[in-house]
């Protein structure tokens, strides 16, 4: 069944206590509940993936401003029907920042969330039960940015709030110092 990775990838994970446990344990139960948890055809919701990917020396994040969402967020995306979300992540940021080097800085999963996404054109409202990972990003890459994004750059920690302060990229940013 290739939903058992992601299975032992949720069940090694400790979440924070409070709304991420309670997100961690809602996307186990949705996993369980949905053979094609992976599927965007999967009308309810569906797994995504995403990195929080850090600069070599940890003291700021690549992120992108997304054209849709009109947000600044973490690199990341939908899984297509594949079930190696580390993997899944690893071509989303390189497909939305062109960042390619990548050195995961904690084995397994680094953050849960679960969040709506609004309705638009024909794809109805529906939730991303994202997966995230953390990486640092070699030295010396350039940056480019695809159709996805209004912008996309190196934010300094200290910074991110200025740009982006819900609870789900602020609990990413809180993390980086347990590196």
């Amino acid at each position: 069944m290739k939903r058992n990775s992601l299975l032992s990838l949720l069940n090694s994970y400790q979440p924070e206590t409070g709304n991420e446990k309670e997100m961690w344990q809602d996307t186990i139960n949705f996993v369980k509940e949905n053979p094609d948890c992976f599927e965007r055809s999967l009308l309810k919701g569906h797994i995504t993936a995403s990195g929080w990917v850090l600069s070599s020396d940890k003291s700021a994040v690549l992120l992108m401003h997304h054209s849709k969402l009109d947000k600044w967020f973490q690199p990341g995306g939908h899984c297509d029907g594949d079930p190696e979300v580390e993997q899944v992540a690893r071509k989303e940021v390189f497909e939305e920042t062109g960042v390619e080097d990548l050195q995961l800085l904690k084995a397994g999963i680094y953050d849960v969330d679960v969040h709506l996404i609004p309705e638009r054109k024909e794809i109805p409202e529906h939730y991303h039960y994202d997966i995230r990972f953390v990486f640092a990003a070699g030295s010396d890459q350039s940056i480019t940015m695809n159709s996805e994004s209004k912008d996309v750059k190196w934010i300094p920690l200290t910074e991110v709030q200025n740009l982006h302060d819900s609870e789900s990229i602020m609990r990413m940013v809180r993390k980086v110092s347990a590196l």
